[in-house]
């Protein structure tokens, strides 16, 4: 069987994040996301991938390159040239596909693998045209409602129904299995309202036009993460860290106290004083220390430096250094930032309310207590800078020193108070 990456997408909810790299290239537990996916697709069998790309697309050539010498399997890519819905961009795939059966998934998933493993299983032990993974979900209205009937055959399929339809909460999860018949279905879609062609809409085709099968396969208990929201990252990381291997190939001086589930990279030194409290990952060639106190869910990247500072809950990318008494908790902070010396983090409301962040200029609610902040790549912070919970920072933006940022900061910006307190703006400085 093959497997069909969509992973096309700008990903523009997760801002700044994806303002340098495309989403699948979103690194967690010292892998990018898309390199989990790959490796979960192998172990159940999977030897043959077609990455359907566009933007950043380079960023994932470079990295898996053919996929023989970097992952042990096949990877070929298609440049999705024009964007007319996910019926089109699936439909890429048909010369790939040719006559076999493939999984199909989207590539700002994080699935345990166990979902891929059932799917396929419950396709081959059915005489079936396609496999569609469900998930339960607490706001249908914002979900793609799958309808099933006794036997678990899809009947209808309902993009954010009205909750007064009483359809239920069974959402499509992003996971499918299919004959190559579905590629006849897509060439009899036709534009949905919103001018695009909808992959669902293919899926009804298949069933009521083609009197194709398709059978519900409801994911239970097993970890499945859309990743569309900064703070899914924290999840999906989480996630992966308690299944962390300990190995350590650094060099950990004297005086250093450790414990739980570890990965130090190679060349990274962790100096006297420090506390590291696993799981967590440190990634080559980084200096941790002297006397930093790196606390559980922490990734740190390449080439970092974390000095007399703390870090919690958070992932730091790569060549990033946090180096004098800074205090970073369940934030992402990006490429090539440097904090000054004082820089905090806060990651709590006085009143212990759930955090809210600004998402393409729509407040969301986090649900969670405990949130910091995004920092974007390239960015800096002056001396004694406070960053308030749930704000943004754009990349290539400075914060100059004994700042308060209450708010988000667009990229390319200068953000300073002056001697009167009065807080300036330069947006799009550079």
């Amino acid at each position: 069987m093959k497997a069909v990456i969509l992973a096309a997408g700008k990903g523009k909810r997760l801002r700044p994040i994806t303002a340098t790299k495309p989403k699948p290239m979103i690194p967690i537990a010292g892998k990018p996301l898309l390199e989990h996916t790959i490796l979960a697709l192998k172990n159940v069998g999977i030897h043959d991938v077609l990455i359907i790309t566009g933007y950043r697309e380079n960023a994932i050539k470079d990295y898996f390159k053919d996929g023989i010498d970097t992952i042990g399997i096949n990877i070929s890519y298609i440049t999705q040239t024009e964007y007319h819905g996910t019926a089109d961009a699936t439909n890429y795939a048909k010369n790939f596909v040719k006559n076999d059966n493939f999984l199909l998934m989207y590539g700002d998933l994080l699935v345990d693998e166990r979902v891929f493993k059932d799917a396929i299983e419950q396709f081959k032990t059915h005489d079936l045209d396609g496999i569609i993974c469900l998930i339960r979900v607490e706001n249908p209205q914002d979900f793609g409602i799958i309808t099933l009937d006794s036997q678990l055959n899809v009947k209808n399929i309902t993009e954010k129904p009205d909750p007064n339809m009483n359809l239920g909460n069974l959402a499509n999860a992003g996971v499918y299995v299919f004959k190559s018949k579905i590629f006849k279905a897509i060439e009899m879609t036709r534009e949905s309202i919103r001018g695009e062609l909808e992959f669902t809409d293919s899926m009804q085709i298949l069933i009521k036009d083609l009197s194709g099968k398709i059978k519900g396969h409801v994911i239970n208990n097993l970890f499945w993460s859309d990743i569309g929201l900064p703070w899914q990252l924290l999840d999906a990381n989480k996630y992966l860290l308690d299944q962390l291997n300990p190995s350590i190939e650094g060099i950990i001086e004297n005086n250093v106290t450790k414990s739980g589930s570890i990965h130090i990279g190679n060349k990274s030194i962790i100096k006297a004083g420090t506390t590291i409290n696993g799981p967590c990952y440190i990634g080559e060639n980084s200096l941790i220390g002297p006397n930093a106190f790196i606390r559980p869910y922490s990734v740190i990247g390449n080439n970092c430096h974390v000095g007399m500072s703390e870090v919690k809950n958070s992932l730091i990318f790569s060549n990033t250094k946090i180096p004098h008494f800074n205090y970073v908790g369940d934030s992402i902070i990006c490429e090539n930032v440097n904090l000054g010396a004082g820089t905090k983090v806060s990651n709590l409301r006085f009143d212990n309310k759930s955090i809210k962040m600004n998402i393409n200029g729509k407040l969301i609610d986090s649900n969670r207590r405990k949130l910091g902040v995004v920092i974007g790549a390239n960015s800096q912070t002056g001396i004694n800078v406070s960053l308030m919970c749930g704000k943004k920072i754009g990349e290539n933006s400075v914060i100059g020193a004994h700042t308060l940022i209450n708010e988000d900061v667009p990229r390319e910006s200068i953000y300073f108070q002056n001697s009167n307190g009065k807080l300036i703006k330069k947006a799009n400085h550079f």
